[in-house]
């Protein structure tokens, strides 16, 4: 009886699991750490929070849209790998040492939290929750499992790794030119997955966005709308009774009319999603710091925002000074030289540069001083 199956096809060794694998750890680390960013943003610590950057006012954008492109260019990456190892998750003996133990339970863990993490984030994209749980906090928890895993795993696999990491001399691998063409083929596949779906948030790209579930262009105002006025209860909401209530230790009260005789300021800003969706647009409206400054806010302190909207988990948003005090950082009254929409967030909304579109807060009532 034999006590170890061998790699079945000319292409199922070592070398090619290896080259594949680079790409692979590439991408999860470029997912983790831009993961890292948008988490930082969306939920800091308490030592973190007051000292978020503003600027760039494009670095949001960037850093999701990476982290999401990076993560669909992961599916083929993950078929082609699984496909590479594949006879080896068959051996037997299933364990023959503790360094085997170690490195089957990295593989079972690293495949199972890849392939739950991907299919995650495309449901994500897509807007899609069948689960009974949040997907923000497991998403953020399996990204530790995943990193965990896969450290794990190179460390057991090292020697291996490193006896394949390098190119051999030519003429002694026998297996280089399909080796090559598979290679080919896999980031074939990367480029095409990344070329129609990409452009939801690469402007340059917008045109080959096929598959992506966000389109910029062609919507209403030229932005896309993730929770409608409807969904949020606020799709009455008349002008003429709207107040905006400012706190803080000359606190006042505000008129739709009132607002809109304020000093007024525009400016172009992006708006980015954690879909990875982003467009840039022309918002004008009053600064916040000089809503600030009426109330008497320190210009250390940090703000409170709190929508008209009665329920969902961004409807209380809290932002620290180098947001609040930004010159960019409006209430916007218009979009794109238009009124508000409801859907966007009539009477009032927060846009703030370098910032999660969650946190972008519509339907303002009041602003509020902490501290």
């Amino acid at each position: 009886m034999r006590t170890f199956v061998p790699f079945r096809g000319r292409l199922h060794d070592a070398r090619t699991a290896t080259a594949v694998g680079r790409w692979l750890g590439a991408g999860v680390l470029v997912c983790f750490l831009t993961g890292l960013i948008s988490h930082g943003l969306q939920t800091p610590p308490g030592w973190l929070a007051p000292h978020l950057p503003a600027r760039p006012v494009w670095g949001y954008r960037v850093t999701q849209g990476l982290h999401v492109a990076t993560g669909i260019a992961l599916v083929p990456l993950l078929l082609a790998k699984l496909w590479t190892v594949y006879p080896r998750l068959w051996v037997r003996p299933p364990v023959r040492s503790v360094r085997h133990v170690l490195e089957r339970a990295s593989i079972a863990v690293l495949v199972a939290a890849a392939l739950l993490e991907v299919a995650l984030g495309l449901a994500n994209i897509a807007q899609w929750y069948p689960w009974p749980f949040g997907f923000k906090r497991v998403h953020w928890a399996l990204a530790w499992v995943l990193c965990g895993a896969l450290l794990l795993h190179v460390a057991v696999k090292a020697p291996r790794i490193a006896a394949h990491w390098r190119r051999p001399a030519p003429g002694t691998d026998p297996d280089a030119g399909e080796r090559r063409s598979l290679l080919l083929g896999v980031g074939a596949a990367v480029g095409a997955v990344t070329l129609v779906t990409a452009g939801q948030s690469l402007t340059p790209l917008r045109a080959a966005t096929l598959l992506a579930p966000r389109r910029p262009d062609g919507t209403a105002q030229g932005l896309p709308v993730n929770r409608t006025a409807a969904e949020a209860g606020v799709a009455h909401v008349s002008g003429a009774a709207w107040r905006l209530q400012v706190t803080g230790p000359r606190p006042f009260h505000l008129s739709l009319a009132e607002l809109r005789a304020l000093p007024r300021h525009r400016a172009r800003l992006p708006i980015a999603c954690v879909e990875g969706w982003s467009a840039s647009a022309w918002w004008e409206g009053v600064r916040l710091a000089d809503l600030l400054d009426r109330a008497g806010a320190p210009e250390d302190a940090f703000v409170r925002v709190v929508s008209l909207q009665k329920s969902g988990g961004y409807r209380v948003m809290e932002m620290g000074p180098h947001y609040a005090r930004d010159p960019l950082t409006l209430l916007a009254l218009r979009l794109n030289g238009e009124v508000l929409s409801p859907d966007h967030g009539f009477p009032a909304r927060i846009i703030a540069p370098n910032r999660p579109g969650v946190w972008q807060t519509k339907w303002v009532r009041l602003i509020e001083v902490l501290r």
